[in-house]
């Protein structure tokens, strides 16, 4: 039996790239058994009756956790008798704290820590990988887990690829929350460059803002929307409405300046739009054909890349086709490599 972790995935509204991981997981394992933390122990997530895995059980969680937000749990991982698995996303908060929400930078050490307790550990990303195992070394851990690295499925809406569209509209799309990590700010200086020497084409924004650190960004779009009509926030959205936006897209942009693994990226490739993205080692993992991976900060160069596939029709036409036929991993494959290594 599969115990599969949806303490947050079971009530969340957001349709951030974790709950995303998690939701998808849950749907292609399928036959599992969905429970919750709550009260010191695992619970039904649907009675609420107490649960305790036995030895030939996985308890899998594709959550972030702490002893903090669950008590009890450092206490059930040392008197455990099922096995426990984990996939480990990124550490983010430990590296860019100053641009991260308080609540995770506190959590990240403990949540590290108790992921050398699973049995087994799955990263999204070879990056995320070395920076778990790094950290546990230089914690000087004598016990870990194995970890190996996880290919999260593209197909972000369970549907089939998509054609490249060969003649879209001026259209650039970025999805993720506003907030500095994902380096909207600095996007916003390139296009209002590109803006003003004239050029004509849509920036659309999707994403809810970050409460903590977005304000800023969602202010100076609220300026800049008065002198530039063609940029557009929208928001948190679903992955119909979402699907409708790299439907329109000529490409997408992803400038981002840390990721665990860049969901954005695949899922762009899969309906066969290009993506304009920072060239950072994580991204470089699932870049290839269908990306143009530019110096994260260096604004000529973005300026340049992102003028070139507005205007380069043979250019976007190659991309598009690359993306189009590319392979790329499915949340079926991420499933089924689950449920190989979970045995």
């Amino acid at each position: 039996m599969i115990y599969f972790d949806v303490t947050k995935a079971g009530d969340s509204g957001h349709h951030s790239g974790l709950m995303r991981v998690s939701r998808r997981l849950r749907a292609e394992l399928g036959a599992v058994t969905p429970v919750v933390w709550a009260d010191g122990g695992w619970r039904g997530a649907t009675g609420g009756a107490g649960i305790e895995p036995g030895a030939n059980d996985w308890l899998l969680t594709a959550e972030l956790f702490a002893e903090t937000e669950r008590p009890g749990l450092t206490a059930w991982a040392e008197r455990r008798t099922c096995r426990w698995a984990a996939i480990f996303h990124d550490a983010i908060p430990l590296r860019w704290p100053q641009i991260t929400w308080p609540q995770s930078v506190a959590r990240h050490p403990g949540y590290l820590k108790l992921l050398a307790q699973c049995d087994r550990v799955w990263a999204v990303s070879a990056a995320s990988r070395e920076e778990l195992t790094g950290y546990w070394q230089w914690l000087g851990l004598e016990r870990t887990p194995t970890v190996d690295v996880l290919a999260l499925g593209a197909d972000f809406d369970g549907g089939p690829r998509r054609p490249a569209n060969p003649a879209p509209a001026p259209v650039l799309l970025c999805v993720g929350i506003l907030e500095p990590r994902k380096n909207q700010d600095f996007l916003l200086d390139v296009v209002e460059a590109l803006w003003r020497e004239g050029r004509q084409f849509e920036l659309h924004l999707v994403g809810r803002v970050n409460p903590h650190f977005g304000g800023p960004v969602a202010a100076r779009v609220g300026r800049l929307r008065r002198e530039f009509p063609g940029l557009h926030h929208h928001g948190a959205a679903d992955d119909a409405t979402l699907a409708g936006w790299f439907a329109r897209a000529r490409a997408t942009v992803f400038p981002t300046k840390a990721e665990g693994c860049g969901l954005p990226l695949i899922e762009s490739l899969w309906r066969g739009v290009p993506c304009v993205a920072s060239d950072l080692p994580v991204l470089r993992e699932n870049a290839g054909g269908g990306c143009v991976l530019v110096t994260p900060e260096d604004r000529e160069a973005w300026q340049a890349a992102l003028a070139k596939i507005l205007t380069d029709d043979a250019h976007r036409r190659e991309l598009a086709e690359q993306a189009a036929t590319r392979e790329l991993p499915t949340w079926a494959g991420a499933a089924a490599a689950l449920r190989a290594g979970l045995g």
